[in-house]
């Protein structure tokens, strides 16, 4: 079945309908822009919490940076094997069936993309608040009171801080509409900046504490409690959550493989580039929390705020202002990309005729998806408004490591069932390093499913609820298949 789609996408005319309008430079600030968001800001306190000790916490770093880069050099293949629009959903599709294709593509627009997008979003309208108060999650425009459902309130209200994501989601997903370059441009100059202020923090981290070296924390427990075993093998598997997700969305840039200029070479690169620099980031950010804050604060920060409470520490009370700015350009690059990115999933589904058949239209003066980018950001307007879009990635973070997984997985079948097929880049490291990911993910998937079992499984109904929907869909298209 895979076999037969393959050659019909051999020559139908997709991306033809696309132009090649990105470059080395403009695909690594995606991958670099849609991995860098607020998580980075934030999750170091609920790491510093499950694992117990400095050197577990700035290992779960290392871990998942292993873990990315390897995913990463992996896909290069596939990316260059297939610069398609849509990505991994034609990795998916091509080594298994249109099943496995439409499942990643069902579970990315009804919450993973969407999802992450309107998190980010209110991030944004969080942090931008600390400047202008008006800009509050307590501060309403509507407010209806609240009902019932499935025994639980849902409140009927409509916040000034949603309202604002809600606007600048509708405002990116218009602004992506007027070419291509439009918001490579928008993506390049974000990505510059919040880089800038990662490593801006890193080299005031390192200045501050070379100058007060009576100051800075020398962890007398550098390892705690924790013995080499399978329950700290466990808990550091489940502290992976945080760190992983902080550096997802990476696979962003293979949704956009059909308007890579020379994507047999850019893609992989940009893919090895832009995950090496943010992963190497990130470590370097985390080791400066263990060195300017002792270990209770990072765990117990105000609201998490592990990157305010550093900076504080380091420059007093301007520290919180210069970290919120930071914060706002960070979550604005993030959107954007992924914004820019995921539309292009749903308008290769829709050109296999496995969602609307609008959304696979292309604006013929811009030669973007201008439907594809409307709809998903109305969509992830909505999931703002729901309240629960934080409880939705929680619940499909096993799902999101099961893809990964197949994904990998499809690359060992497509070596035997495609032995001849043109590959300009092999994964480097095969077969060890795409193995090393696949235990380390397992291993992961296992600890997830054993600790938190409810939402492990609620993320794998997500999934599953996408079969029957499938075969309902492919049903309706079946005369016009015959």
């Amino acid at each position: 079945m895979a076999a037969t789609v393959a050659d019909n996408s051999a020559t139908e005319p997709r991306s033809a309908e696309l132009v090649k309008g990105l470059g080395l430079l403009d695909c690594t600030t995606i991958v670099m822009g849609s991995m860098i968001g607020s998580g980075i800001f934030i999750v170091a306190a609920e790491i510093a919490r499950e694992v117990g000790s400095p050197g577990l916490f700035l290992l779960s770093w290392v871990i998942s940076g292993v873990m990315t880069v390897s995913a990463a050099v992996t896909y290069g293949e596939l990316a260059a094997m297939m610069p398609k629009a849509g990505g991994q959903y034609v990795y998916l599709r091509e080594a298994f069936s249109p099943l496995f294709g439409f499942l990643y593509g069902w579970t990315l627009f009804l919450v993973i993309q969407t999802g992450t997008i309107a998190a980010v979003a209110v991030a944004f309208g969080k942090f931008l608040g600390f400047f202008f108060p008006w800009i509050s999650e307590h501060n309403y425009l509507l407010n209806l009171g609240s009902v019932t459902f499935l025994g639980h309130p849902v409140a009927l209200t409509l916040s000034t801080q949603q309202g604002l994501a809600i606007g600048v989601l509708l405002g990116l997903g218009v602004v992506n509409i007027f070419g291509l370059r439009t918001g490579a441009w928008i993506q390049n100059i974000f990505t510059v900046l919040k880089v800038g202020a990662l490593v801006g923090l890193v080299v005031a981290g390192l200045w501050w504490e070379t100058n007060h070296k009576q100051t800075a924390v020398v962890h007398t427990s550098f390892w705690g409690d924790a013995h080499l075993g399978t329950a700290t093998l466990t808990i550091l598997a489940v502290a992976l959550v945080g760190p992983l997700f902080s550096s997802d969305a990476w696979n962003n840039v293979t949704f956009t493989g059909a308007e890579v200029k020379n994507a047999k070479r850019n893609l992989p690169l940009a893919l090895l580039i832009g995950t090496g620099v943010v992963c190497s980031i990130y470590f370097l950010t985390n080791l400066i929390y263990v060195r300017a804050l002792p270990f209770a604060a990072i765990q117990h920060a105000p609201e998490d705020r592990v990157a305010t409470a550093v900076m504080e520490a380091m420059v007093g009370s301007k520290g919180a202002g210069l970290m919120a700015a930071a914060i706002v350009i960070s979550t604005f690059g993030c959107m954007n990309g992924m914004s820019l990115a995921g539309a292009r999933v749903y308008y290769a589904m829709a050109k296999d005729r496995l969602f609307f058949s609008k959304v696979g239209k292309v604006n013929p003066k811009y030669h973007t998806p201008a439907v594809s980018l409307m709809v998903q950001a109305v969509w992830a307007s909505l999931l703002t408004l729901s309240g629960t879009y934080n409880q939705l990635l929680d619940y499909v973070i096993f799902a999101v490591l099961l893809f990964y997984i197949l994904t990998i997985l499809g690359l060992f079948r497509l070596r035997r069932t495609r032995p001849d097929a043109p590959r300009p880049y092999r994964a480097w490291g095969y077969p060890v390093i795409p193995v090393l990911y696949i235990v380390l993910a397992l291993y992961i998937e296992w600890a997830l499913l054993m600790n938190r079992p409810v939402r492990s499984l609620a993320g794998l109904g997500i999934v599953a609820v996408g079969i029957p929907i499938y075969y309902l869909w492919h049903r309706r298209n079946l005369p016009a298949d015959r």
